[in-house]
This record gives structure tokens, sequence and C-alpha cells, in this order.
């Protein structure tokens, strides 16, 4: 996940992934806009038929903005539904300093919006409650949302809750540029890639004025790994990338920025910020998710663009990070049933999954609402529902997010300085990742 990844200031819609191994997700939401504390709801519980009171329950989030209003939509939908249970949304900033506080003191609520990645590492401080028994007793085929997802919530063979997000990195490209440049079809290997980055790239004496492919997000190195055909860690839980496969990622990245030079270190933030490279046309081709189709549609014709699945690798191999959210229920909360109720209605049902598409415009993880032709009839969508099928979800090594981003990352952004050669880049990254891996194999 997530987190992975720098989403430009210019996104106006909640959406990504992943996931990040920060609070800014990969699908693209931020906390910026989060108030201090809490964000009260007014909304009172409606009686229920037999003349109760309904239950009432929290539903802690750190979702502002659009997302905030996204959340409510959904909250007050299900509210509408009956009137035995009633939810209330409440916006969170530092939202796992403040669960994990409530697991223990009190005041814990009884639904958490759940940045998936983190399962491995708070599953066993036992602050969430498996929903295995839940699945089992109402029935639910866990074939109906996307394994990998459910893998990502799961820990020592318990389930921690459902997927409410998927998402993946595709390919955008520029129609225009491309087409320009004789480029006559979106690239499917590196190959490809290459050569159509080779020939959108357009420089002004020493001045790079039209990048043909970004490469300013080093994150994204378990994708192209993925491709080179290998895979982050070994069975063992130890770092698997200093060999040939993790060398032909950082050869493929320094072909491109030192020998062919179709993107400069620092490119894009030299363009002033909030300034999105793609939109503007300074850059032909970038990997994206989900979350910015509906900003790159508002440009209309300004921005005539495409999306495919992530180019494969020089063997024919797929690589694709899948990150997203869930939603889990807390140790500590009173009301575990009810709160099993609310999310199975939303990320369970067909309808109200294809509510929650059509209100945030993410991609929900029960796959029988991705049948609805708001997908199937979107050509924009189908290269990311492709790429889901064979994306895979960061390793649920507890230590995974402390390797990946203090010692493959920093190591990564030197080579990419030209300060550390390929091999030496690898070599470090290894050492310093499973010393990070083995400090961190316990969960305290």
């Amino acid at each position: 996940m997530k987190k992975w990844i720098t989403i430009m200031a210019l996104v106006t819609v909640v959406a990504t992934a992943g996931c990040a191994n920060t609070s800014t997700s990969s699908n693209g939401n931020s906390n910026t806009n989060a108030n201090t504390g809490t964000n009260e709801q007014t909304d009172n519980a409606s009686g229920n038929a037999g003349g109760g009171k309904a239950v009432e329950l929290t539903f802690w989030g750190d979702w502002a903005g659009d997302g905030q209003k996204q959340f409510q939509t959904m909250v007050d939908a299900f509210n509408k539904s009956q009137d035995k249970i009633h939810v209330k949304y409440v916006l969170q900033q530092d939202l796992i300093t403040k669960f994990l506080t409530a697991a223990t003191s009190g005041g814990a609520p009884d639904v958490l919006l759940w940045d998936r990645w983190r399962t491995p590492l708070y599953a066993p401080k036992n602050v969430l409650h498996p929903i295995d028994d839940y699945m089992n007793q109402d029935g639910l085929n866990k074939d109906d949302f996307y394994g990998e997802a459910l893998k990502e919530l799961t820990n020592s063979d318990k389930l921690y809750g459902l997927p409410l997000t998927v998402d993946a990195r595709a390919l955008f490209y520029n129609k225009k540029l491309l087409s320009d440049a004789g480029v006559t079809q979106p690239p499917t290997t590196w190959d490809e890639l290459e050569q159509a980055a080779v020939k959108t790239t357009k420089w002004n004496g020493s001045k790079l004025e039209v990048a043909g492919f970004s490469l300013g997000d080093n994150g994204l190195f378990n994708m192209y790994l993925q491709q080179a055909g290998g895979q982050m860690l070994t069975d063992d839980g130890k770092t698997n990338f200093n060999n040939e496969k993790g060398l032909a990622v950082l050869n493929f990245w320094d072909r491109m920025l030192n020998e062919e030079k179709v993107y400069k270190v620092g490119f894009e933030q030299g363009l002033g910020e909030g300034t999105d490279a793609f939109a503007t046309g300074k850059v032909a081709m970038t990997y994206n998710g989900p979350w910015m189709l509906s900003t790159y549609k508002k440009y209309g014709k300004d921005l005539d663009f495409g999306v495919v699945p992530p180019p494969a690798g020089p063997n024919g191999d797929k690589g694709g990070v899948m990150g997203g959210f869930g939603l889990v229920i807390p140790e500590a909360s009173k009301h575990q049933a009810e709160a099993w109720e609310f999310i199975k209605w939303w990320t369970a049902n067909k309808d109200n999954a294809l509510l929650w598409a059509k209100t945030s415009l993410n991609i929900p993880g029960y796959k029988p609402a991705l049948e609805d032709p708001f997908f199937q009839d979107d050509p924009l969508y189908k290269p990311f529902l492709d790429t889901l099928e064979f994306a895979k979800v960061r390793p649920s090594h507890p230590g995974y997010s402390v390797m990946e981003t203090e010692a493959l990352i920093p190591n990564l952004e030197l080579f990419q300085q030209k300060k550390q050669k390929a091999e030496d880049t690898l070599k470090k990254a290894q050492e310093r990742g499973d010393q990070q891996l083995a400090d961190n194999v316990d969960v305290k």
C-alpha cells in the first residue's frame, strides 16, 4: 500500500492506496482537512419497530472533505434502511493513535476504517475482533471478494474485516503526445514503454520540457520487481531483491534516466506546488490509480488520455500492487453484532457496494458489484479491473513497511540521484532491510 505514494494536490475527489505506509493512503484520501478532535453529527437515533431505542454505533474514520460526505451518504442510507441500529460517523485525526488509546482506556468505536496493510501490525495486539463466525453464520462466500484483499485482512488464519475499496496502479498515457510522436499503440511491455518514452520526450537544450515517462515514485519498486519476475520477500521473511531480478529493475530505471533521459529526478516537483505534470501535458505517461479518473476527465478535450494495465517485464511477467481500505470491528466495541450488520450491509451487498462506488468513485472489494454497467460500460475502468486480477498485496510481515520506508526507499533515492551504484544499492538495502525485518518480526 500505501502507501507507497505521492498524490498531487489537485486531486478533487477523495478515493487511494495503500496504499501507503503513512496516513495518506494509496487511494488518495487525505487527512489534511480534518478538524481537530471529532466532528460530531447531530442525527438522532430513530426508534425501532418494537418501540425501543435503536442501538447507537460509532464509526471512526479519517476521511475528511469529500470523503466525509461520501461516508455520510452511506451512513444515512443504512440508517434509513432499518430502525434497529443507528450509525454516527466521527471524523478523527491521528486515527490509529486515538484508536489504540481508546482500545485500552474505554470509548472505542464500534466500526473502524482500516488501511489494510496495518493488519499484521495490530491484529496480534488483540485490538481487532475476528469476523469468521459472522461470515459462517450468514453464509457469505469469500470468493465474492478479492482474495488478495481478504489476505491483507487476515492474520494467523483469522479474518478481521471486509474490503471496502481495492485499487492498483495502471499506466495513464496522453493520446495526443503519443500520436504526435508516431506511437500508434500504448505500451504493453517494458521495451515498448521505453521506446514510447524516448519518442515523446522533449528537451530544449538542457531543459526538459516534456518527460516521456514519470519515474518520480520509487515506492513502485515492488510493482517493477514483480514485472521482472521477482518478489519482495522470501517465504521465510527475508528480503528478496538483491538478485538479478532486482538488478533488472534498476538497470531499466538507469537506462531510462541516464541514457535515454526520458525523465529527470525532481522534474515534477519543479513545476510548482499543485501542478499535475500529466494533466498539464508535461508528462506523456505515468502510473496512477483509479482515484485520478474523475479528476482527469474534468479536463475534457484538453486532456485526451487512455489507461492500460502495467506493461509486462522482459520475460512477460505481469506485476501490480493492490491497496485499499477495509472496515473492521474493534475488540473493545460494545456492539459487535450490530457493527457486523453495518459492515455486511455496506461491503457484502451488491446494491449497497454499487451505491458506494457511484458515491465515492472507488472500486469496491465486492466483485458482484463490478458486473454493473457502471463499470463494464466505462472503458477507463477496465484496465484497473484487469490489473486487479493479478495484483498482489504487500507482504504480510509486520516489519515490511519499516523495511520498505527505512531501508529500501532511501537507497533507491541515492541510486536515482546517481550517488550509488545499482549493486551497492541492492546490497545496502538488503543488509539494512533484513535487520529491520528481524527487529520487527515480533509485534509488541
